[in-house]
């Protein structure tokens, strides 16, 4: 029997996967902060110190299908991160490092989009940081790559231009933690479901952005993301 709701049901997120016509329903979205030691160091942080950090956005926070992004409401300080996404088809609990990768489905390119200075200032009371990260349109993405057909991304560069000039070059070998790492680990406190979307950290060069900026983000193997600010 169909379930009935008092009001109407908002519409279920979804990513759209490269040569299929079906869609990746996202259950949440996981991201990890400070993945990649330069950016932890520009951020002000030892990068040799602490484990992996999480915080999360809504799952209808996607921007998906060459959509634009709208500027967000409170904040003057917009900045980019670009970053490699991991999409789970199989969920657990306490999943080993040698079996983590059997729970991918595909990869995809993301931006974290934060407000920095609402960031800031969360970070200076010692508050939550939602306001920074868990807005609206704070997760455009491209489409996922399965790696049925693709295979998995460990290496090869990661990149984000805004207007032409490049911000942002790295390669995801040097992640601090690999994919199969942070998978282990978030997994030890939470269930993994099909559906979850795993933001894998983001490299040195984040920066701010206005209304009118086009960003292009890639991963070498992924296809380009390109996202409007209006």
């Amino acid at each position: 029997m169909a379930e009935s709701f008092v009001i109407e049901a908002a519409p279920a997120a979804s990513v759209p996967v490269f040569g299929q016509k079906g869609r990746f329903p996202v259950h949440r979205i996981y991201c990890v902060g400070r993945n990649y030691a330069a950016h932890a160091r520009e951020m002000g942080k030892d990068p040799d110190k602490d484990p992996p950090f999480f915080f999360c956005k809504p799952a209808d926070a996607v921007v998906t299908d060459g959509a634009d992004m709208h500027y967000p409401p409170g904040t003057k300080n917009l900045h980019h991160e670009i970053e490699l996404v991991v999409a789970i088809h199989r969920g657990g609990a306490n999943i080993p490092v040698a079996r983590a990768l059997e729970h991918v489905y595909g990869y995809a390119v993301g931006l974290d989009m934060t407000r920095r200075d609402l960031q800031q200032e969360a970070k200076d009371a010692g508050r939550p940081w939602d306001f920074a990260k868990a807005f609206d349109e704070s997760a455009p993405i491209s489409a996922i790559y399965p790696v049925a057909s693709h295979g998995h991304h460990s290496s090869g560069a990661i990149t984000l231009s805004v207007n032409g000039e490049k911000r942002q070059s790295q390669d995801l070998g040097d992640m601090i933690w690999s994919v199969p790492d942070t998978i282990a680990f978030l997994s030890q406190y939470y269930r993994l479901q099909p559906g979850d979307l795993i933001f894998t950290g983001t490299p040195a060069g984040v920066a701010a952005v206005r209304q009118g900026d086009v960003l292009v983000g890639a991963v070498q193997g992924l296809a380009e993301l390109k996202v409007k600010i209006v």
